[in-house]
């Protein structure tokens, strides 16, 4: 039957090419065989139809081939259909220009990946992907779960569980399980300190339906936020706002004894209140008062955007990308700015504004350490430098922002106890995680040295991460792609780049040749000093991540290193290759 079938299909061939772009080279029919016949015959639902069944990294290739199939594959006909296959539950399209082809690409792109730091396996591995949800917007993982956030406001429980092995033996497993906590979720926080151990109740911003006046059937939408116990996903506490007040963001700083919520509203401004985290347990109903934070009342003009926050400070980015500072404790406020001149132990709520060059879009917090990113995709790190955190090729605290310059338009920065990692992309736009600081229990997989720069780390990162978090035992990096929310940089003016600052060493640019000699220099008399032929090479590694080459340059070097490391009868630090 199928000898039969061969020769039919053998005359009459479908015409691949697009018809707008003219006939086939050596078009000339060929003996034996029928005129071709061209896709632009077929009606356009049914050429739709037999696309939408191709995977979705296939659609997005077939459309950059011509422009017939760039529209048909832009349809959103066909994203609909891919959308409905890849979430048959997904009842509404969402939002956006393009609903449809985001909400496919977003549920396409999603996915939780962690990194154990310790244990015999170091490999990265994929969490349990929750079927009910709509892409993943952001996560947190907490003292024994992981919690993620969809965009169509769905928190969702995973779970740490026992589960059985293909091979008969049961082993503990990560974020494998997975219920949903509630719905109607706008942010979500827990304790701000990098050890997730303190990391008890999760406070989620939420909207809900309340009864309207007594004696009538309506019901308006309130803001509230609901307490839960991290362990069990059991609500323990529950405060409603007034309908009039709309909230966007949520964090938490200070003590579990005076942890002071601040609430970002819509409009740009900051309300603050205080809870006791160790009476929320106890059955009891009491009053909490909602005030407005000094940073709104003293500076009613601004409009913040987000915010960040520790254990002791916080921190502020507006509309126009200013930044504005809380620090609450002496200590933090040395290690961040070098001097307790302007602290004011009765006033811990006064904002200081950071003198930046450009506007900031993002940025990140850690304990005595913090990261900007402004428009141009420059990095900006300041405070304490003792573990090389800054990445600055030294370690010498900063008590201003300091451009990190061989480092440039990061997708994600995060900034920990005393290390520092920062998600790149390169021109081919495949993922590298570099990091820099403290490399004890293994938080920089292949520098268990640390390194006082950014430096790539032997992680191999998922196409589509978009934000990473890191805690003492795992690497964790969220994977989502949303077509309408990307940061998009602009390009330096010549203006600035002419009258930079001179680099500081390692980072000597074709703009400044008398610092990068000086810089090789420093360099040569640093590897001379080491006193053994490892010591030299792991120096020279070192020295590969300060300098301001290309991702593929540094790679070429340090693979080149391991190879003559390995020659020489060294043992490397990590594997010889990693996959980025």
């Amino acid at each position: 039957m199928g000898e039969k079938a061969v020769p039919s299909l053998r005359r009459r061939r479908v015409k691949r090419s697009c018809p707008s772009c003219g006939p086939e080279p050596g078009g000339e029919e060929k003996k034996g065989r029928g005129n071709p016949i061209s896709v632009q015959l077929f009606p356009p639902e049914l050429v739709e139809h037999i696309i939408s069944f191709l995977p979705v990294r296939d659609v997005v290739a077939l459309g950059q081939t011509c422009h017939y199939f760039h529209e048909v594959c832009d349809a959103e006909g066909v994203w609909r259909r891919i959308c409905r296959r890849l979430s048959p539950r997904l009842r509404e399209q969402g939002s956006g220009v393009r609903p449809w082809k985001r909400a496919a690409i977003l549920n396409y792109t999603k996915g939780l990946y962690f990194q154990a730091f310790g244990g015999r396996r170091r490999c990265l591995s994929k969490s349990v992907a929750p079927l009910l949800a709509h892409g993943y917007r952001r996560f947190l993982p907490t003292k024994d779960h992981v919690f993620i956030l969809d965009y169509v406001g769905t928190l969702f429980f995973l779970k740490n569980a026992l589960v059985s092995s293909t091979l008969g033996q049961i082993q503990w497993k990560r974020a494998c399980r997975y219920v949903v906590l509630c719905r109607g979720a706008k942010d979500f926080a827990s304790d701000p300190r990098c050890d997730t151990v303190y990391r008890k109740y999760l406070y989620v911003l939420a909207t809900r339906e309340q009864p309207g006046v007594v004696g009538t059937t309506s019901s308006r939408a309130c803001d509230c936020v609901e307490v839960y116990l991290q362990s069990s996903g059991q609500r323990v506490f529950k405060m409603t706002f007034h309908h009039s007040m709309s909230f966007k963001q949520i964090v938490l700083v200070g003590q579990e004894t005076q942890r002071a919520l601040l609430l970002l509203t819509e409009e740009g401004k900051i309300y603050s209140l205080v809870v006791n985290e160790t009476q929320l347990d106890q059955p009891r109903s009491y009053t909490v008062q909602l005030a407005l934070r000094k940073v709104s009342r003293c500076l009613p003009h601004l409009r913040v955007t987000c915010m960040a926050s520790n254990q002791s400070s916080t921190l502020y980015i507006t509309d126009q990308g200013g930044v504005y500072f809380e620090v609450h404790t002496p200590g933090v406020y040395r290690d961040l700015f070098g001097t307790l001149q302007a602290f004011d132990p009765l006033d811990q709520q006064m904002p200081l504004a950071l003198s930046l060059p450009a506007k900031i879009l993002f940025c990140a917090l850690g304990y005595n350490h913090l990261g900007l990113v402004d428009e141009f995709g420059r990095i900006f790190m300041q405070g304490n430098n003792r573990y090389g955190q800054l990445g600055t090729g030294d370690k010498m605290d900063r008590g201003e922002p300091t451009q990190v310059h061989y480092l440039q338009c990061p997708i994600a920065l995060w900034c920990g106890l005393n290390h520092s990692l920062v998600l790149s992309q390169g021109s081919d736009f495949s993922k590298e995680l570099l990091g820099c600081g403290c490399g004890a229990g293994g938080r920089l997989p292949g520098w268990p040295k640390g390194s006082a720069s950014f430096v790539k780390l032997h992680v191999k990162v998922p196409l589509c991460a978009c934000s990473l978090c890191s805690t003492r035992e795992c690497l964790y990096m969220l994977s989502s792609y949303d077509i309408e929310h990307y940061p998009a940089y602009r390009d330096l003016p010549a203006s600035r780049v002419v009258g930079s600052p001179e680099p500081s060493l390692g980072t000597g640019g074709p703009q400044d040749p008398g610092g990068a000699a000086r810089a090789c220099e420093e360099y040569l008399s640093q590897i001379h000093s080491c006193p053994t032929l490892q010591d030299r090479m792991e120096k020279m590694k070192e020295i590969v991540g300060w300098m301001p080459l290309m991702a593929a340059q540094k790679d070429f070097f340090w693979e080149a290193l391991d190879m003559l490391q390995r020659a020489a009868g060294g043992v490397g630090p990590g594997p010889s290759t990693p996959e980025s």
